[in-house]
């Protein structure tokens, strides 16, 4: 009964624009290099979200441009942004845009880890919900970097900014996995011109070393060779690998998203070696 009643209000809001639901901000509390946002939307639809900066400079509440509201998990718009067999779970269609205005003084070095925590929803082994993530108006992607059992608490690591959201992602996990490892090589290949050769050397041999171990059956060798990579991006940030992200979004994070991806393969490969 309260998902059908949730489901008539969300339509409800997606028809009119409410300017009730439109920024779905009751606070944000702003502290060196951390933020934490709570969230509340019409149906007593709520959640806590939290930003973890390893180095911020002009973190404030409005530097964040942070926005959540209500989404119709059937609107063919949203369905056609997600992957085959993801779904948008009707307990929290929710929506969270962090998008920091290009005229403001944010910017980080690293990553910026996401936590997002609600009650709306329960989390138990094996269960399909992630942590997905979009550019504005894009294709949406699974980011999550780590879940928590309870109510749903999930994480994911970001070189920048975007739109997330929680989904239910019922692909064989042998599909994700090899999508994941994918998004890794294209950052390498999409940025080789950024990386200095010796660098950019290292991190193929250790991303190949970790698909060749998953090939032969040992997801847990895998991880361990996305661990090493992690660490060869990380030590290596700054002088051979960019990893600054600036709101006027002049300069690309490329340790940020080469970690990220990193991240949410080893979520996906410790999942298999688990048997999840």
């Amino acid at each position: 009964m309260r998902q059908r009643q949730l489901l008539g209000l969300m339509l409800a809001v997606c028809a009119t624009g409410s300017a009730s639901a439109a920024g779905g901000i009751s606070g944000i509390v702003v502290e060196p290099n951390r933020a934490t946002i709570r969230i509340e939307l019409p149906g007593n639809v709520t959640a806590d979200l939290e930003l973890r900066f390893e180095q911020s400079v002009g973190l404030t509440a409005d530097s964040l441009g942070v926005s959540a509201r209500l989404v119709n998990p059937s609107d063919l718009s949203l369905v056609g942004r997600l992957p085959g067999s993801v779904s948008v779970p009707l307990g929290f269609p929710v929506l969270i845009a962090i998008e920091p205005p290009a005229s403001g003084a944010l910017s980080f070095s690293g990553v910026v880890a996401i936590d997002l925590h609600t009650h709306a929803l329960n989390y138990v082994a094996g269960s399909p919900l992630r942590l997905l993530a979009a550019e504005s108006g894009g294709s949406f992607r699974d980011l999550t970097a780590n879940a928590g059992v309870g109510s749903y608490r999930a994480g994911a690591n970001k070189g920048g900014f975007s739109e997330f959201l929680i989904a239910a992602d019922t692909r064989p996990l042998g599909t994700v996995i090899d999508e994941k490892f994918n998004r890794v090589q294209a950052q390498l290949d999409g940025n080789e011109g950024a990386i200095a050769p010796s660098v950019l050397a290292s991190l193929r041999t250790q991303i190949r070393a970790a698909r060749t171990a998953y090939d032969a059956g040992n997801a847990t060798t895998a991880a361990e060779r996305v661990d090493q990579f992690v660490e060869t991006v990380r030590q290596n940030s700054g002088a051979a690998i960019p990893d600054v992200w600036r709101s006027a979004r002049d300069v690309v994070n490329v340790a940020g998203q080469l970690r990220s991806e990193a991240a949410t393969l080893k979520f996906s490969l410790l999942l298999k070696a688990s048997g999840s």
